[in-house]
């Protein structure tokens, strides 16, 4: 069983989740007005991985017995001034969800909630993940800048994603 304190952070990090993939929705979309399939592609799929994150968290908090409860999502940025600027946002993103995953994980030690920690592993391990991932775009959408024929290279990669990370 949760504690209350507990299970309301649990609560929080699902909002977080649930929020992170509202926000790579929208990162998506605004690169469909840029014809940027592939990084549309890919950030329709990350939209979608932050979606199996949040149900980790509302399954683990009605296994664990508590109750969910959904709270409200903030509109998330709709335009941005280039490719680059998205996938910078999507870093800074990452690591706020990093920072809070890290407070959770942090509350649930302290309250002496072994099981809790350890399901949280995991997603210890995924944002090391994310926040790689995310950079490496960073780094390679420096290096090409905003347009020309590496651009579309870039776009065309990223859009042979074709599973979740």
């Amino acid at each position: 069983m949760l504690s209350p304190q507990v299970e309301e952070a649990m609560n929080d990090q699902l909002q977080v989740e649930l929020q992170s993939a509202y926000v790579y929705l929208g990162m998506a979309a605004y690169c469909e007005t840029q014809s940027l399939g592939g990084f549309a592609r890919w950030l329709h799929k990350q939209a979608e991985e932050e979606y199996a994150h949040a149900m980790r968290f509302y399954d683990f908090i009605n296994d664990r017995g508590g109750r969910v409860i959904l709270k409200a999502l903030h509109t998330p940025p709709n335009d941005y001034p280039s490719s680059l600027a998205v996938f910078e946002k999507a870093l800074e993103h990452e690591r706020g969800v990093t920072a809070a995953i890290n407070e959770l994980y942090e509350l649930v030690a302290e309250a002496k909630d072994f099981a809790s920690q350890a399901w949280l592993d995991w997603f210890a391990t995924e944002q090391v993940e994310e926040e790689k991932t995310v950079g490496l775009i960073v780094t390679q959408l420096k290096m090409i800048g905003d347009g020309g024929e590496a651009l579309f290279m870039l776009d065309k990669d990223l859009g042979g994603r074709s599973q979740t990370a």
